[in-house]
């Protein structure tokens, strides 16, 4: 299993390695161990979540408020999503950019977001089935979206799909909206969260 930081900081890329035969393929698609390796800590794991979506169905972008905010696992299990994830922590030295990875049955890859950072997929095939493992449960008073569309951020979703928003992510403000509402994480406390985590594995 590979495990490397993506563009945006606090986020990594999995590739796990596939065994394949005649009778089909067998891979590890979570290990702890190697997550932890990366982290700097253990992770643990309070809620899992599936949806399936219809080609160009998008989802996000979601966040939850710290803390304790909400890291995710996010692997496609059926079909094939383009994954993003968008630095929206104030005061981080990559504030407002993004990184995508296509998450399929084919290669299997996964990605892991810190707390803090945005979340969003858009669905490449019909029913592109997403499974994401999380670290606390959902609390509607603590999650809160940006705008996916935001010319700001200039998220590359596929030209050939027309993106099928909920009307809660389509009413979501951009960025900077959320940025002046003093909704969005800051980036030092994300990072004392995360040495918090990794001070509580230590112990």
């Amino acid at each position: 299993m590979d495990v490397v930081q993506s563009a945006v900081p606090d986020a990594f890329v999995v590739t796990p390695k596939q065994h394949r035969d005649e009778r089909g393929v067998f891979l590890e698609c979570y290990r702890s161990d190697f997550l932890a390796d990366a982290l700097g800590y253990s992770l643990s794991l309070r809620q899992a979540n599936c949806s399936v979506s219809a080609a160009g169905v998008l989802r996000g972008i979601h966040s939850a408020g710290l803390p304790p905010g909400q890291a995710k696992y996010v692997t496609c299990v059926q079909g094939a999503v383009l994954d993003v994830i968008v630095d929206i922590r104030v005061g981080s030295p990559t504030f407002g950019q993004w990184d995508s990875v296509r998450l399929d049955d084919r290669d299997r890859k996964a990605v892991y977001i810190s707390e803090g950072l945005g979340h969003a997929f858009i669905s490449l095939t019909d029913g592109a089935t997403v499974f994401y493992m999380c670290s606390d449960v959902y609390s509607p008073n603590r999650e809160f979206g940006i705008n996916a569309l935001d010319p700001e951020i200039g998220i590359e979703w596929p030209q050939n799909l027309k993106p099928n928003l909920s009307p809660k992510d389509e009413a979501a403000p951009m960025l900077d909206e959320a940025a002046a509402a003093g909704i969005l994480p800051s980036f030092d406390d994300c990072q004392a969260h995360y040495r918090a985590l990794a001070s509580t594995s230590k112990a």
